[in-house]
């Protein structure tokens, strides 16, 4: 029997995931997770019981990558997601395939028939993925350079290399420049994320990113989180959110 954690916090899509994934002969969902906290809890527990994990990408509190920040997951993961940029990132955390929402009968079908195929080198050699998955990640889009930004009834270029801190407010994304100047910008908080090289910055919560090069000192803060101080004002305290501590620290040692 095939032990499978489904991961996902819209409960109209878990319960069609768990009846789907049931209808293969000898897999059985024996829980379904709905946030970062439950999962972390529940794989430090069971992991060893599991054979597999469906992983949606984006939950409630937060984006699943930060599970492997948190505890070592050793099994196959396929990822659940509504966007394709986190191909790469997917696939960097024993992802074995990747699905877009909305999910069919058919995807699920052919990601466990790839699933069955591979089962063997997993108990050889964890968390490597197949020449498949490799090729995947050369198609990966490239890093961002310059974004457009909103300046009064004009659109100004603002390079990357001069974007110190990115907040997500009132649902508008705002550049801050290292010079103090903020920009509006029309895309989404995981574009900008995914257009970015993870070296340089570090999405520290949902609403805030900050580049490397900005920070200039690291504070304890309440409920085991801390709070960065950057070389410039910012308008709000940037507070890395508790289950995102360790892997920053270690990001920030460049790890």
């Amino acid at each position: 029997m095939v032990h499978v954690l489904v991961v996902e916090d819209e409960k109209r899509t878990a319960d069609m995931l768990k009846e789907l994934i049931e209808n293969q002969s000898d897999y059985l969902v024996v829980n379904v997770c709905d946030s970062i906290d439950s999962t972390v809890a529940y794989l430090r527990k069971n992991q060893q019981k599991l054979d597999l994990i469906f992983l949606d990408i984006q939950l409630a509190d937060g984006e699943s990558f930060e599970i492997f920040g948190e505890v070592e997951v050793t099994i196959p993961v396929i990822f659940c997601t509504a966007y394709d940029e986190h191909l790469l990132k997917a696939f960097q955390h024993n992802g074995i395939n990747y699905l877009l929402k909305p999910i069919r009968e058919q995807d699920i079908d052919e990601a466990l028939s790839k699933f069955e195929r591979l089962r063997s080198s997993f108990s050889k050699s964890p968390g490597q993925t197949s020449i498949q998955v490799q090729e995947l990640i050369q198609d990966r889009k490239p890093l961002q350079k310059t974004f457009l930004a909103r300046y009064r009834d004009k659109m100004i270029p603002v390079s990357v290399n001069d974007i110190g801190f990115i907040l997500l407010k009132d649902e508008v994304v705002y550049l801050y420049t290292f010079d103090g100047e903020r920009f509006p910008v029309f895309k989404k908080m995981e574009e900008i994320a995914q257009a970015l090289d993870s070296n340089q910055f570090f999405r520290i919560n949902r609403q805030m990113m900050v580049n490397r090069e900005a920070i200039r000192e690291i504070e304890p803060y309440f409920n085991r989180k801390v709070v960065v101080f950057l070389t410039f004002e910012l308008p709000e305290k940037a507070i890395v959110s508790r289950l995102k501590v360790s892997p920053f620290m270690k990001w920030i040692e460049g790890s």
